[in-house]
């Protein structure tokens, strides 16, 4: 015996409720997040460093275990661009800029996280 399943009215506005919700918490997510203007590298949870993020560098950073991270702060963005890490998922994150970012790589233990003067009101974001 086969079922066909068949939306009411209610069904459809009930949906439409739910999707106009999400598109809302998306724009206020989105919306404020402030640009950062600096970019601390911790490793193993201790402060490696402290950059600019309006002034373009490029710097290698020591990870644990003798691995190394290349760092490119470029155009407002930090992106990391290179590892030696196995899995290297840090060097495939998207380029950050907002204040609470980070790109980490666990192999080395190194978090590269954006912050800055104003607090922003959202706790992160992921890919």
């Amino acid at each position: 015996m086969e079922k066909s399943i068949q939306l009411k009215k209610k069904d459809i506005i009930l949906i439409a409720i739910v999707l106009v919700v999400a598109i809302a918490g998306f724009l206020v997510f989105y919306l404020t997040q402030k640009n950062g203007d600096t970019v601390v590298v911790t490793i193993d949870g201790v402060i490696y460093h402290e950059y600019p993020l309006n002034k373009d560098i490029e710097v290698d950073i020591p990870g644990i275990n003798g691995g190394t991270n290349h760092l490119v702060i470029k155009d407002g963005f930090a992106d990391m661009t290179d590892a030696d890490c196995p899995d290297k998922i840090c060097v495939d994150s998207r380029k950050i800029s907002k204040t609470g970012e980070s790109i980490i790589c666990l192999p080395h233990k190194v978090v590269v996280k954006i912050e800055g003067n104003t607090a922003s009101e959202v706790d992160g974001s992921t890919n």
